[in-house]
């Protein structure tokens, strides 16, 4: 695949540029031309520097909810859906969102629906999103999906704070630790060292061995920097392996007091993906497999996958969920009652709002738990390096 950027005009007569991603030059044309769009030029760009552009999200989290929550609201005061883009187009900040809509507002008026015309720009409306709108379409309530998605995506942003403020913390604290420790060992000990070395003092072991541990840092630092850029190349080796990046992420929800965190956060995301969908009246199988992909811990999508496949045996969600270590009892039994009831969007969505409430407790319980340990743990590296200093100093002053 390659990207192409384009000139062309519009059956309005509107003059529009933009890029899109094509096998080559010739499908590259008859994709823009089935769109209503007359080439005058197009020509191949660097694949890499047209990626950049796309770097993460090119929408904010928060602008895109506002899109959202506008949308419904244009949809729902009964404006046509041309009209609808041509006021968000008008009004959006972002160029990469503006060019998108314009876009898309050529699609419709050649009488293709929203879920589609969105599908050709993926990087920056989510497959979620668009089987939720495609859901909105059939069922006549677009209107309600567009504010319950805004609702979702809010929350989602929400629980991604909590689960970076909650991270945040400790990982600052050792960096800091890990500063002072290169400071201490780079600038501090060699001056005692020199100081103790022209006294002719013996040295206590301890002292004799942080003194040895600077001078390594001093003479093979660009080890330690070779070190730390082939734990950062492993570690990207590691997700590009999916065997690896698996049992990563089992680690990473094994892990002691973190370990549960994330576990909640992955599980509070999973069941209120799935709530929206099936309330959405999307069928359960699809909305398992349109949840797979939302979820990024390859140990729950594996169950996912597990599930998937149960609900095509005419078997039950909960099945394959009891089965497995990653889901407790209460996220089990909630959805077996939901299927049995035939309420399981109202369970799943049960099971949301508790994960919710308990990673906003587990949240503050974290930091609360973790800062002590991070406070000793950095008087412990630091007390230990000044008493292996002051302690030969002391014998020093005597002697003299």
């Amino acid at each position: 695949m390659a990207f192409y950027s384009y000139k062309a005009k519009s059956a309005d007569g509107k003059m529009k540029n933009g890029k899109l991603e094509s096998e080559n030059k010739a499908e590259a044309v008859e994709e823009l031309n089935s769109i209503g769009l007359h080439v005058f030029q197009i020509k191949k760009v660097n694949s890499l520097l047209y990626r950049d552009i796309y770097i993460g999200n090119p929408i904010k989290h928060k602008d895109f909810i506002v899109f959202l929550r506008q949308f419904s609201t244009l949809v729902d005061a009964g404006l046509s859906l041309v009209d609808t883009i041509e006021i968000l187009a008008e009004q959006s900040n972002s160029k990469v969102l503006k060019e998108a809509l314009e876009e898309v507002q050529d699609m419709i008026r050649e009488g293709k629906p929203l879920s589609e015309a969105f599908s050709h720009f993926p990087k920056l409306f989510p497959s979620l999103l668009i089987s939720m709108i495609r859901a909105g379409e059939a069922s006549g309530r677009l209107d309600e999906i567009l504010d319950r998605m805004a609702t979702y995506y809010e929350k989602q942003y929400q629980l991604k704070q909590k689960v970076i403020t909650a991270l945040t913390y400790p990982a600052v604290i050792g960096i800091l630790s890990l500063s002072i420790t290169i400071f201490l060992f780079a600038y501090i000990v060699p001056i005692f060292a020199d100081m103790f070395l022209s006294f002719g003092q013996e040295l206590p072991f301890y002292t004799q061995l942080v003194l040895d541990m600077s001078g390594f840092f001093q003479k093979f630092w660009w080890i330690i920097l070779i070190i730390i850029f082939m734990l950062v190349f492993f570690m990207q080796l590691i997700v590009k392996n999916e065997v690896m990046a698996y049992r990563f992420d089992v680690i990473k929800l094994r892990m002691p007091i973190i370990g549960t965190f994330i576990q909640k956060a992955t599980l509070s995301r999973m069941t209120q993906t799935l709530s929206s969908l099936i309330n959405s009246s999307v069928s359960i199988l699809q909305a398992v497999e349109i949840t797979k992909d939302v979820i990024d811990n390859r140990v729950v999508k594996g169950v996912l996958v597990d599930c998937k496949k149960a609900l095509e045996n005419g078997q039950s969600l909960a099945k394959p969920m009891k089965e497995h270590w990653v889901f407790p009892k209460l996220i089990t039994q909630m959805i077996a009652v939901g299927e049995a009831t035939g309420s399981i969007d109202q369970m799943l969505k049960k099971v949301s709002d508790y994960y919710e409430q308990d990673l906003e407790e587990a949240s503050d319980k974290l930091k609360s738990l973790i800062e002590p340990i991070m406070i000793v743990f950095l008087s412990i590296i630091v007390g230990s390096i000044v008493l292996a200093i002051v302690i030969p100093m002391f014998t020093l002053f005597e002697t003299i």
